[in-house]
């Protein structure tokens, strides 16, 4: 298995998972640092992880690092398309309106969250497709389902992720067999580095946004990595054979919320 964005906190929890369920996990990241450290941990643990120093962005590196893999592994069975981010630049802060946009900043969001999909997709999905099987698990928003204010940058590239991840599923399976299969989720409101400061205080009181989403979200609550992987396993696994296109919503029922 291939989690790219695999040192961030979603990420990891997720790598130290599929390792766990006996998987052979390839951790894509930029920072080789965090990476070796995940995957040190995850050997040590008995499991079996190796990590890539590998910028999604950039094609040639994508391909370096798949033929890395097959050379180590032989195949690629699923694909998880964690890698992702936000930066202030591409925020409208409250004190602030769509013209004080940063439309480069606003390129580089879109340029890690969606071409940082559709690079490592166009790259594994054509071993998978010589394979005449393979699982690609792309990470999606709750920002793509909802316009979130503030976040537009990174709202409009997960929702351009969640139709891609419906064009790819009809893309492959109709030109390649049922043995290749394309779907999301999308997570709510979960706490990780890039929006700690966002949601919570530095004594770790929620701010007036942090507040503001738990009182819609009906469980009144953050989510915690470790409620993503259900449906991870669920996805990656043949429970989900017949699955392909699909965006599930793992949100605490902040998606459903209406006053």
């Amino acid at each position: 298995m291939v989690v790219t964005g695999g040192s961030g906190v979603l990420g990891a929890s997720m790598v130290e998972y599929l390792a766990e369920q006996g998987a052979k996990v390839a951790v894509l990241a930029r920072n080789r640092e965090k990476g070796e450290a995940l995957v040190k941990s995850v050997k040590d643990k008995g499991y079996e992880a190796a990590f890539f120093q590998t910028d999604v962005n950039n094609v040639e590196n994508v391909q370096q690092t798949a033929d890395a893999i097959i050379a180590k592994y032989g195949r690629v069975d699923v694909l998880v398309n964690g890698a992702g981010g936000n930066q202030p630049g591409a925020t409208i802060g409250p004190d602030k309106t769509i013209f004080d946009l940063n439309v480069d900043a606003f390129k580089q969001v879109v340029d890690l969250n969606l071409f940082g999909t559709v690079i490592p997709t166009m790259v594994f999905a054509k071993i998978m497709a010589d394979q005449k099987q393979g699982n690609i698990i792309n990470i999606s928003s709750e920002a793509a389902i909802r316009p979130l204010t503030r976040v537009v940058g990174y709202a409009a590239a997960k929702a351009a992720v969640t139709n891609f991840t419906k064009y790819m599923a009809i893309e492959l399976a109709t030109k390649y067999g049922e043995g290749l299969r394309v779907n999301a989720f999308a997570p709510g409101f979960f706490i990780s580095e890039q929006n700690r400061a966002l949601l919570t205080n530095p004594d770790g009181s929620l701010t007036a946004r942090g507040n503001t989403i738990v009182a819609h979200t009906p469980f009144g609550r953050f989510g915690e990595p470790e409620e993503l992987l259900g449906t991870l396993h669920w996805l990656a696994s043949d429970a989900s054979k017949f699955v392909t296109g699909t965006l599930t919503v793992i949100d605490g029922g902040f998606d459903a919320f209406c006053i």
